[in-house]
Protein backbone atom coordinates (compact mmCIF):
# COMPACT_ATOMS: atom_id res chain seq x y z
CA UNK A 1 0.00 0.00 0.00
CA UNK A 2 2.85 2.57 1.09
CA UNK A 3 4.65 1.51 -2.64
CA UNK A 4 1.20 2.54 -4.23
CA UNK A 5 0.59 5.57 -2.30
CA UNK A 6 5.14 6.25 -2.96
CA UNK A 7 4.19 5.78 -7.16
CA UNK A 8 0.51 7.59 -7.19
CA UNK A 9 2.83 10.62 -5.66
CA UNK A 10 5.30 10.82 -7.50
CA UNK A 11 3.00 10.72 -10.55
CA UNK A 12 0.83 13.31 -9.19
CA UNK A 13 4.24 15.40 -8.55
CA UNK A 14 5.64 14.94 -12.42
CA UNK A 15 2.54 15.39 -13.47
CA UNK A 16 2.26 18.52 -12.07
CA UNK A 17 6.02 19.44 -12.90
CA UNK A 18 5.23 18.65 -16.55
CA UNK A 19 2.06 21.14 -16.54
CA UNK A 20 4.26 23.66 -15.31
CA UNK A 21 6.81 23.35 -17.82
CA UNK A 22 4.25 23.16 -20.76
CA UNK A 23 2.78 26.22 -19.69
CA UNK A 24 6.34 28.10 -19.26
CA UNK A 25 7.14 26.40 -22.61
CA UNK A 26 4.07 27.81 -24.56
CA UNK A 27 4.57 31.40 -22.44
CA UNK A 28 7.84 31.28 -24.30
CA UNK A 29 6.90 30.75 -27.76
CA UNK A 30 3.91 32.66 -27.08
CA UNK A 31 6.89 35.40 -27.29
CA UNK A 32 8.29 34.12 -29.84
CA UNK A 33 5.32 34.82 -32.03
CA UNK A 34 4.95 38.51 -31.08
CA UNK A 35 8.72 39.04 -31.82
CA UNK A 36 8.89 37.04 -35.48
CA UNK A 37 4.94 39.12 -36.35
CA UNK A 38 6.31 40.85 -39.17
CA UNK A 39 8.36 38.22 -40.87
CA UNK A 40 4.89 36.13 -40.44
CA UNK A 41 2.89 38.67 -41.88
CA UNK A 42 5.37 39.29 -44.78
CA UNK A 43 5.74 35.62 -45.42
CA UNK A 44 2.08 35.43 -45.94
CA UNK A 45 2.53 38.51 -48.21
CA UNK A 46 5.38 37.38 -50.35
CA UNK A 47 3.04 34.34 -50.94
CA UNK A 48 0.19 35.55 -52.34
CA UNK A 49 2.40 37.04 -54.76
CA UNK A 50 3.47 33.58 -55.66
CA UNK A 51 0.03 32.86 -57.83
CA UNK A 52 -0.87 29.10 -58.90
CA UNK A 53 -4.21 28.69 -60.79
CA UNK A 54 -4.30 25.19 -62.28
CA UNK A 55 -7.22 26.71 -64.33
CA UNK A 56 -5.69 29.17 -66.14
CA UNK A 57 -1.97 26.87 -66.06
CA UNK A 58 -0.23 29.47 -64.03
CA UNK A 59 2.32 29.44 -61.83
CA UNK A 60 3.35 25.54 -62.38
CA UNK A 61 6.19 24.25 -61.61
CA UNK A 62 6.87 27.63 -59.41
CA UNK A 63 4.07 26.92 -56.90
CA UNK A 64 4.77 23.54 -55.73
CA UNK A 65 8.46 24.07 -55.51
CA UNK A 66 7.56 27.52 -53.33
CA UNK A 67 5.39 25.15 -51.01
CA UNK A 68 8.50 22.71 -50.52
CA UNK A 69 10.49 25.85 -49.32
CA UNK A 70 8.26 26.95 -46.79
CA UNK A 71 8.10 23.69 -45.09
CA UNK A 72 12.10 23.71 -45.45
CA UNK A 73 12.05 26.77 -44.00
CA UNK A 74 9.41 25.94 -40.96
CA UNK A 75 11.75 22.87 -39.99
CA UNK A 76 10.47 19.87 -42.43
CA UNK A 77 13.38 17.91 -43.03
CA UNK A 78 12.35 16.79 -46.17
CA UNK A 79 9.82 18.45 -48.75
CA UNK A 80 9.59 17.04 -52.00
CA UNK A 81 8.14 17.88 -54.85
CA UNK A 82 6.09 15.03 -56.47
CA UNK A 83 4.49 14.91 -60.03
CA UNK A 84 1.16 13.69 -60.99
CA UNK A 85 -0.56 13.61 -64.28
CA UNK A 86 -1.86 17.15 -63.60
CA UNK A 87 -0.12 19.83 -60.95
CA UNK A 88 3.13 18.68 -59.06
CA UNK A 89 1.97 18.21 -55.52
CA UNK A 90 4.29 18.55 -52.02
CA UNK A 91 5.34 15.70 -49.17
CA UNK A 92 6.97 16.98 -46.32
CA UNK A 93 7.84 15.65 -42.78
CA UNK A 94 8.91 16.51 -39.63
CA UNK A 95 10.62 14.31 -37.09
CA UNK A 96 10.83 15.31 -34.44
CA UNK A 97 11.30 11.95 -32.34
CA UNK A 98 8.08 12.52 -30.57
CA UNK A 99 5.12 9.63 -29.78
CA UNK A 100 2.69 10.79 -31.63
CA UNK A 101 2.37 12.04 -35.73
CA UNK A 102 -0.19 14.40 -36.76
CA UNK A 103 -1.25 14.56 -40.61
CA UNK A 104 -1.67 17.93 -42.79
CA UNK A 105 -3.85 19.04 -45.51
CA UNK A 106 -2.76 21.95 -47.50
CA UNK A 107 -3.52 23.30 -50.89
CA UNK A 108 -0.97 26.41 -52.75
CA UNK A 109 -3.42 26.64 -55.25
CA UNK A 110 -6.35 29.78 -55.36
CA UNK A 111 -9.36 30.37 -57.21
CA UNK A 112 -9.27 32.72 -60.81
CA UNK A 113 -9.29 36.54 -60.26
CA UNK A 114 -10.10 39.70 -62.58
CA UNK A 115 -8.15 42.74 -60.65
CA UNK A 116 -10.78 44.97 -62.02
CA UNK A 117 -13.17 43.75 -59.61
CA UNK A 118 -10.91 44.41 -56.58
CA UNK A 119 -10.85 47.47 -54.08
CA UNK A 120 -6.63 46.55 -54.05
CA UNK A 121 -4.38 44.26 -56.48
CA UNK A 122 -5.39 40.83 -55.70
CA UNK A 123 -1.50 39.72 -55.17
CA UNK A 124 -0.44 42.30 -53.71
CA UNK A 125 -1.49 41.43 -50.23
CA UNK A 126 -2.11 44.98 -49.22
CA UNK A 127 -3.15 45.39 -45.46
CA UNK A 128 -5.90 47.92 -45.05
CA UNK A 129 -8.40 49.52 -42.44
CA UNK A 130 -11.76 47.26 -42.68
CA UNK A 131 -14.52 48.57 -39.49
CA UNK A 132 -15.27 47.23 -37.82
CA UNK A 133 -12.32 44.27 -37.85
CA UNK A 134 -9.68 45.96 -37.87
CA UNK A 135 -6.74 46.10 -40.18
CA UNK A 136 -6.82 42.90 -42.66
CA UNK A 137 -5.15 41.90 -45.39
CA UNK A 138 -6.67 41.46 -49.21
CA UNK A 139 -5.36 39.10 -51.71
CA UNK A 140 -6.57 36.12 -53.52
CA UNK A 141 -5.52 33.10 -51.40
CA UNK A 142 -5.57 35.61 -48.16
CA UNK A 143 -8.31 33.17 -46.50
CA UNK A 144 -8.23 30.14 -48.72
CA UNK A 145 -6.00 29.10 -47.63
CA UNK A 146 -2.42 30.76 -47.32
CA UNK A 147 -3.98 32.99 -44.62
CA UNK A 148 -4.54 30.08 -41.72
CA UNK A 149 -1.39 27.98 -43.75
CA UNK A 150 0.87 31.00 -42.93
CA UNK A 151 0.11 30.92 -39.58
CA UNK A 152 0.72 27.22 -38.91
CA UNK A 153 4.10 27.93 -40.25
CA UNK A 154 4.49 30.75 -38.12
CA UNK A 155 3.70 28.69 -35.49
CA UNK A 156 6.58 25.90 -36.47
CA UNK A 157 9.01 28.89 -36.91
CA UNK A 158 8.25 30.43 -33.39
CA UNK A 159 8.39 26.88 -31.51
CA UNK A 160 11.90 26.72 -33.40
CA UNK A 161 12.96 30.01 -32.49
CA UNK A 162 12.09 29.57 -28.65
CA UNK A 163 14.32 26.37 -28.43
CA UNK A 164 11.25 23.96 -27.59
CA UNK A 165 11.19 20.94 -29.01
CA UNK A 166 8.19 20.04 -31.11
CA UNK A 167 5.56 18.02 -29.53
CA UNK A 168 4.32 16.20 -32.74
CA UNK A 169 6.06 14.67 -35.59
CA UNK A 170 4.15 16.29 -38.97
CA UNK A 171 3.49 14.31 -42.20
CA UNK A 172 2.29 17.31 -44.92
CA UNK A 173 0.22 16.83 -48.09
CA UNK A 174 -0.03 19.81 -50.04
CA UNK A 175 -1.95 19.74 -53.75
CA UNK A 176 -1.95 22.71 -56.74
CA UNK A 177 -5.24 21.35 -57.72
CA UNK A 178 -8.08 21.68 -54.66
CA UNK A 179 -9.61 24.92 -57.13
CA UNK A 180 -10.37 22.90 -59.82
CA UNK A 181 -11.79 19.73 -57.91
CA UNK A 182 -8.29 17.56 -56.74
CA UNK A 183 -8.28 15.78 -60.23
CA UNK A 184 -4.83 13.85 -59.16
CA UNK A 185 -4.91 14.11 -55.37
CA UNK A 186 -5.10 10.11 -55.13
CA UNK A 187 -1.29 10.02 -56.90
CA UNK A 188 -0.18 12.12 -54.36
CA UNK A 189 -1.49 11.08 -50.82
CA UNK A 190 -1.81 7.34 -51.97
CA UNK A 191 1.84 7.22 -53.14
CA UNK A 192 3.61 4.22 -51.59
CA UNK A 193 5.83 6.49 -49.49
CA UNK A 194 2.99 9.35 -48.77
CA UNK A 195 0.60 6.70 -48.01
CA UNK A 196 2.96 4.73 -45.07
CA UNK A 197 3.46 8.05 -43.47
CA UNK A 198 0.24 8.89 -43.27
CA UNK A 199 -0.85 5.60 -41.78
CA UNK A 200 1.39 6.31 -39.11
CA UNK A 201 -0.83 9.62 -37.88
CA UNK A 202 -3.72 10.10 -35.75
CA UNK A 203 -5.28 12.42 -37.96
CA UNK A 204 -4.94 15.00 -40.58
CA UNK A 205 -5.90 18.24 -40.19
CA UNK A 206 -6.14 21.60 -42.46
CA UNK A 207 -5.43 24.71 -40.99
CA UNK A 208 -8.58 27.15 -41.18
CA UNK A 209 -9.80 30.56 -40.15
CA UNK A 210 -12.78 29.53 -37.94
CA UNK A 211 -14.33 32.31 -36.08
CA UNK A 212 -17.37 34.10 -37.48
CA UNK A 213 -18.13 37.85 -37.26
CA UNK A 214 -19.12 37.33 -33.40
CA UNK A 215 -15.87 34.58 -32.59
CA UNK A 216 -18.08 31.93 -32.76
CA UNK A 217 -16.26 28.86 -33.40
CA UNK A 218 -17.67 25.25 -35.15
CA UNK A 219 -15.70 22.32 -35.47
CA UNK A 220 -16.80 20.25 -38.24
CA UNK A 221 -17.42 16.78 -38.09
CA UNK A 222 -16.59 15.98 -42.27
CA UNK A 223 -17.33 18.07 -45.35
CA UNK A 224 -19.37 17.66 -48.68
CA UNK A 225 -18.66 16.06 -51.51
CA UNK A 226 -18.57 17.73 -54.94
CA UNK A 227 -18.43 16.96 -58.60
CA UNK A 228 -16.82 20.07 -60.72
CA UNK A 229 -17.77 19.48 -64.55
CA UNK A 230 -19.26 21.44 -67.73
CA UNK A 231 -22.13 20.68 -69.77
CA UNK A 232 -21.65 21.54 -73.28
CA UNK A 233 -23.77 21.92 -76.01
CA UNK A 234 -22.19 22.04 -79.16
CA UNK A 235 -24.29 22.35 -83.04
CA UNK A 236 -21.55 20.17 -84.73
CA UNK A 237 -22.13 17.30 -82.20
CA UNK A 238 -25.68 17.83 -81.95
CA UNK A 239 -26.38 16.99 -85.66
CA UNK A 240 -28.60 20.50 -85.40
CA UNK A 241 -27.87 24.29 -85.22
CA UNK A 242 -24.75 25.70 -86.67
CA UNK A 243 -21.42 24.43 -86.83
CA UNK A 244 -19.95 28.05 -86.54
CA UNK A 245 -21.66 31.10 -85.05
CA UNK A 246 -23.93 32.60 -87.65
CA UNK A 247 -26.08 35.79 -87.88
CA UNK A 248 -28.95 35.63 -85.42
CA UNK A 249 -31.29 36.51 -88.40
CA UNK A 250 -31.00 32.91 -89.15
CA UNK A 251 -32.68 31.99 -85.60
CA UNK A 252 -36.16 31.96 -88.26
CA UNK A 253 -34.56 28.61 -89.60
CA UNK A 254 -32.05 26.98 -87.39
CA UNK A 255 -32.21 25.50 -84.30
CA UNK A 256 -30.47 27.08 -80.99
CA UNK A 257 -27.68 24.77 -79.21
CA UNK A 258 -27.47 27.83 -76.62
CA UNK A 259 -31.45 27.09 -76.05
CA UNK A 260 -30.95 23.25 -76.24
CA UNK A 261 -28.56 23.80 -73.44
CA UNK A 262 -30.98 25.85 -70.79
CA UNK A 263 -33.73 23.48 -71.87
CA UNK A 264 -31.24 20.62 -70.43
CA UNK A 265 -30.53 22.36 -67.54
CA UNK A 266 -34.35 22.75 -66.44
CA UNK A 267 -34.71 19.15 -66.38
CA UNK A 268 -32.05 18.78 -63.77
CA UNK A 269 -33.93 20.87 -61.01
CA UNK A 270 -37.38 22.20 -59.87
CA UNK A 271 -38.85 25.12 -60.90
CA UNK A 272 -37.50 27.53 -58.62
CA UNK A 273 -33.91 25.70 -59.28
CA UNK A 274 -33.75 24.25 -55.41
CA UNK A 275 -34.63 20.81 -55.76
CA UNK A 276 -32.74 17.89 -57.73
CA UNK A 277 -34.98 16.18 -60.24
CA UNK A 278 -32.29 14.23 -62.07
CA UNK A 279 -33.79 10.44 -62.37
CA UNK A 280 -32.21 8.15 -60.12
CA UNK A 281 -29.93 10.71 -57.98
CA UNK A 282 -28.06 9.23 -54.94
CA UNK A 283 -30.25 10.06 -52.01
CA UNK A 284 -28.47 11.78 -49.18
CA UNK A 285 -28.52 10.13 -45.79
CA UNK A 286 -31.40 12.13 -43.82
CA UNK A 287 -30.14 14.21 -40.21
CA UNK A 288 -29.92 11.63 -37.28
CA UNK A 289 -31.36 13.47 -34.01
CA UNK A 290 -27.47 14.19 -32.64
CA UNK A 291 -26.58 15.79 -35.82
CA UNK A 292 -30.36 18.17 -35.38
CA UNK A 293 -29.03 18.78 -31.94
CA UNK A 294 -25.71 19.92 -32.97
CA UNK A 295 -27.86 22.47 -35.79
CA UNK A 296 -29.95 23.91 -33.23
CA UNK A 297 -27.79 24.50 -30.67
CA UNK A 298 -25.48 26.84 -33.26
CA UNK A 299 -28.63 28.58 -34.49
CA UNK A 300 -29.51 29.40 -31.06
CA UNK A 301 -25.96 31.00 -31.12
CA UNK A 302 -25.07 32.41 -34.36
CA UNK A 303 -26.48 35.48 -35.78
CA UNK A 304 -28.38 35.14 -38.69
CA UNK A 305 -28.59 39.00 -39.33
CA UNK A 306 -24.57 38.58 -39.26
CA UNK A 307 -25.22 35.83 -41.87
CA UNK A 308 -27.11 37.40 -44.66
CA UNK A 309 -24.59 40.61 -44.17
CA UNK A 310 -21.46 38.40 -44.43
CA UNK A 311 -23.77 36.16 -47.44
CA UNK A 312 -25.10 39.32 -48.56
CA UNK A 313 -28.22 37.95 -49.15
CA UNK A 314 -32.15 38.84 -47.66
CA UNK A 315 -33.46 35.71 -47.42
CA UNK A 316 -33.14 31.94 -47.12
CA UNK A 317 -34.82 29.59 -49.88
CA UNK A 318 -38.12 29.79 -49.06
CA UNK A 319 -37.67 32.20 -46.87
CA UNK A 320 -37.07 29.15 -44.06
CA UNK A 321 -36.68 30.09 -40.22
CA UNK A 322 -33.00 30.16 -39.28
CA UNK A 323 -32.51 27.04 -37.90
CA UNK A 324 -34.16 25.02 -40.32
CA UNK A 325 -32.34 26.70 -43.64
CA UNK A 326 -29.12 25.87 -41.52
CA UNK A 327 -30.69 22.04 -41.34
CA UNK A 328 -30.62 22.36 -45.81
CA UNK A 329 -27.69 23.71 -45.78
CA UNK A 330 -26.08 20.62 -43.91
CA UNK A 331 -28.57 17.96 -44.99
CA UNK A 332 -29.00 18.73 -49.17
CA UNK A 333 -26.86 17.55 -51.91
CA UNK A 334 -27.09 20.82 -54.68
CA UNK A 335 -26.84 21.49 -58.65
CA UNK A 336 -25.38 24.95 -59.11
CA UNK A 337 -24.34 26.80 -62.05
CA UNK A 338 -21.48 28.55 -61.65
CA UNK A 339 -21.53 30.40 -64.95
CA UNK A 340 -23.14 30.01 -68.50
CA UNK A 341 -20.87 31.12 -71.35
CA UNK A 342 -22.17 30.93 -74.68
CA UNK A 343 -21.64 33.45 -77.91
CA UNK A 344 -20.82 37.06 -77.43
CA UNK A 345 -20.28 37.99 -74.25
CA UNK A 346 -18.53 41.63 -74.76
CA UNK A 347 -20.14 45.27 -74.77
CA UNK A 348 -23.10 46.45 -76.84
CA UNK A 349 -24.57 43.51 -78.80
CA UNK A 350 -23.59 41.49 -81.17
CA UNK A 351 -26.03 39.71 -83.30
CA UNK A 352 -25.37 35.72 -83.73
CA UNK A 353 -26.17 32.20 -83.23
CA UNK A 354 -23.63 30.68 -80.90
CA UNK A 355 -22.50 27.29 -82.35
CA UNK A 356 -21.52 26.34 -78.91
CA UNK A 357 -22.83 27.06 -75.18
CA UNK A 358 -21.62 25.79 -72.23
CA UNK A 359 -23.09 25.61 -68.14
CA UNK A 360 -20.22 25.10 -65.39
CA UNK A 361 -21.90 23.57 -63.09
CA UNK A 362 -20.88 21.95 -59.58
CA UNK A 363 -22.59 19.48 -57.70
CA UNK A 364 -22.56 19.08 -53.20
CA UNK A 365 -22.72 15.73 -52.45
CA UNK A 366 -23.28 14.63 -48.77
CA UNK A 367 -23.13 11.36 -46.71
CA UNK A 368 -24.55 8.42 -48.12
CA UNK A 369 -24.10 9.99 -51.66
CA UNK A 370 -21.08 8.80 -54.11
CA UNK A 371 -19.16 11.07 -56.38
CA UNK A 372 -19.38 8.28 -59.54
CA UNK A 373 -22.99 7.47 -58.64
CA UNK A 374 -24.11 11.16 -59.27
CA UNK A 375 -22.23 11.88 -61.97
CA UNK A 376 -23.59 8.53 -63.69
CA UNK A 377 -27.37 9.08 -62.92
CA UNK A 378 -26.48 12.92 -64.71
CA UNK A 379 -25.44 11.18 -67.67
CA UNK A 380 -28.23 8.85 -67.93
CA UNK A 381 -30.46 11.46 -67.17
CA UNK A 382 -29.43 13.42 -69.34
CA UNK A 383 -29.57 10.43 -72.09
CA UNK A 384 -33.16 9.55 -71.60
CA UNK A 385 -34.61 12.75 -71.54
CA UNK A 386 -33.04 13.04 -75.39
CA UNK A 387 -30.36 15.08 -74.36
CA UNK A 388 -27.64 12.46 -74.66
CA UNK A 389 -25.32 14.63 -77.48
CA UNK A 390 -24.70 16.94 -74.55
CA UNK A 391 -21.02 16.53 -73.20
CA UNK A 392 -20.70 16.23 -69.55
CA UNK A 393 -17.05 16.86 -68.76
CA UNK A 394 -16.04 15.88 -65.55
CA UNK A 395 -12.92 18.17 -64.36
CA UNK A 396 -12.63 17.02 -60.81
CA UNK A 397 -14.36 15.74 -57.87
CA UNK A 398 -15.04 13.28 -54.87
CA UNK A 399 -16.94 11.86 -52.59
CA UNK A 400 -18.36 13.67 -48.68
CA UNK A 401 -16.45 12.77 -45.43
CA UNK A 402 -17.39 12.17 -42.10
CA UNK A 403 -15.09 11.76 -38.34
CA UNK A 404 -16.27 10.74 -35.24
CA UNK A 405 -16.63 13.52 -32.83
CA UNK A 406 -14.55 10.87 -30.42
CA UNK A 407 -11.82 10.61 -32.49
CA UNK A 408 -8.46 12.05 -30.62
CA UNK A 409 -8.22 14.72 -33.23
CA UNK A 410 -11.46 16.44 -32.36
CA UNK A 411 -11.55 15.90 -28.96
CA UNK A 412 -8.35 17.63 -29.28
CA UNK A 413 -9.42 20.92 -31.10
CA UNK A 414 -12.42 21.26 -28.32
CA UNK A 415 -9.64 21.14 -25.41
CA UNK A 416 -7.54 23.45 -27.60
CA UNK A 417 -9.93 26.09 -27.92
CA UNK A 418 -11.31 26.13 -24.52
CA UNK A 419 -7.60 27.16 -23.37
CA UNK A 420 -8.96 30.51 -25.20
CA UNK A 421 -12.31 30.74 -23.41
CA UNK A 422 -14.08 29.32 -26.23
CA UNK A 423 -16.71 26.56 -26.02
CA UNK A 424 -16.80 25.55 -29.61
CA UNK A 425 -19.58 24.02 -30.78
CA UNK A 426 -19.92 20.77 -32.84
CA UNK A 427 -21.36 20.81 -36.23
CA UNK A 428 -22.16 17.81 -38.51
CA UNK A 429 -20.14 19.12 -41.81
CA UNK A 430 -18.47 21.76 -43.55
CA UNK A 431 -20.84 23.24 -46.23
CA UNK A 432 -17.87 23.46 -48.71
CA UNK A 433 -15.77 20.67 -49.61
CA UNK A 434 -12.55 19.75 -50.00
CA UNK A 435 -10.53 16.06 -50.82
CA UNK A 436 -10.47 14.68 -47.07
CA UNK A 437 -11.55 11.70 -48.55
CA UNK A 438 -8.47 10.38 -49.65
CA UNK A 439 -7.97 10.30 -45.78
CA UNK A 440 -11.02 9.41 -44.43
CA UNK A 441 -11.48 6.49 -46.74
CA UNK A 442 -9.58 3.24 -47.88
CA UNK A 443 -6.75 2.84 -47.35
CA UNK A 444 -5.93 4.96 -44.48
CA UNK A 445 -9.31 5.65 -42.84
CA UNK A 446 -8.21 8.52 -40.80
CA UNK A 447 -10.17 11.04 -38.64
CA UNK A 448 -9.81 14.43 -40.83
CA UNK A 449 -10.93 18.18 -39.84
CA UNK A 450 -9.76 21.66 -39.78
CA UNK A 451 -8.58 23.61 -37.26
CA UNK A 452 -7.66 27.06 -36.55
CA UNK A 453 -8.74 30.50 -35.17
CA UNK A 454 -8.70 33.80 -36.63
CA UNK A 455 -11.13 34.82 -39.22
CA UNK A 456 -11.77 36.25 -42.92
CA UNK A 457 -14.06 35.87 -45.58
CA UNK A 458 -14.49 36.41 -49.06
CA UNK A 459 -12.87 32.81 -50.42
CA UNK A 460 -13.36 32.85 -54.68
CA UNK A 461 -15.06 36.44 -54.68
CA UNK A 462 -13.36 39.67 -54.73
CA UNK A 463 -11.87 41.52 -52.29
CA UNK A 464 -11.04 37.99 -50.15
CA UNK A 465 -9.70 38.80 -46.62
CA UNK A 466 -8.38 37.61 -43.81
CA UNK A 467 -8.35 39.68 -40.28
CA UNK A 468 -4.47 40.46 -38.96
CA UNK A 469 -5.13 43.02 -36.24
CA UNK A 470 -8.31 42.67 -35.07
CA UNK A 471 -10.40 45.18 -32.75
CA UNK A 472 -12.71 43.20 -32.06
CA UNK A 473 -12.27 41.04 -28.54
CA UNK A 474 -13.72 37.93 -30.08
CA UNK A 475 -11.60 37.51 -32.99
CA UNK A 476 -8.32 36.59 -32.88
CA UNK A 477 -5.46 38.46 -34.72
CA UNK A 478 -3.15 36.74 -36.69
CA UNK A 479 -0.80 36.31 -34.07
CA UNK A 480 -3.47 34.40 -32.27
CA UNK A 481 -4.35 32.05 -35.04
CA UNK A 482 -0.73 31.17 -34.89
CA UNK A 483 -0.96 30.19 -30.93
CA UNK A 484 -4.06 28.74 -31.40
CA UNK A 485 -1.73 26.38 -33.91
CA UNK A 486 0.74 25.89 -30.87
CA UNK A 487 -1.87 25.48 -28.51
CA UNK A 488 -3.59 22.59 -30.75
CA UNK A 489 -0.10 20.30 -31.57
CA UNK A 490 0.59 20.48 -27.85
CA UNK A 491 -2.71 19.24 -26.61
CA UNK A 492 -2.37 16.32 -29.98
CA UNK A 493 0.47 15.36 -28.46
CA UNK A 494 -0.88 14.70 -24.94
Amino acid sequence: MRMKLLVCLITISFAAHYCGAAAENLADIKSEITKRHDEAVKRLQDWIGQVSIAAEDRGYPEGAEYMAQLARDAGFQQATVINTDGKPGVFATLDAGAAKTVGLYFMYDVKQFDPAEWTSPPTEARIVDKPPLGKVMIGRGAVNQKGPEAAFLAALHAIRGAGKQMPVNLVMVAEGEEEIGSPHVKQLAHRPEVRDALSKCVGVFMPHATQDLDGVVTVNLGSKGVIELELVSDGAKWGRGPAKDVHSSLKAMIDSPAWRLVHALNTLVSEDGNTIKIDSYPQPRPLSAEEKTMIANVSKIRNEANAKKQFSTQHWINDLPWQQANERLESQPTVNIEGLVGGYTGPGGKTILPHRAVAKIDMRLVPDMKAADALAALKAHLAKRGFGDIEVNMTGGYDPTSTSKDSALIQAQLAAYKKFGIDSLLWPRNAGSYPGYVFTGEPLKLAAGHFGLGHGSGAHAPDEYYVIESTNPKIQSFDGAVMSFVEYLFELAK
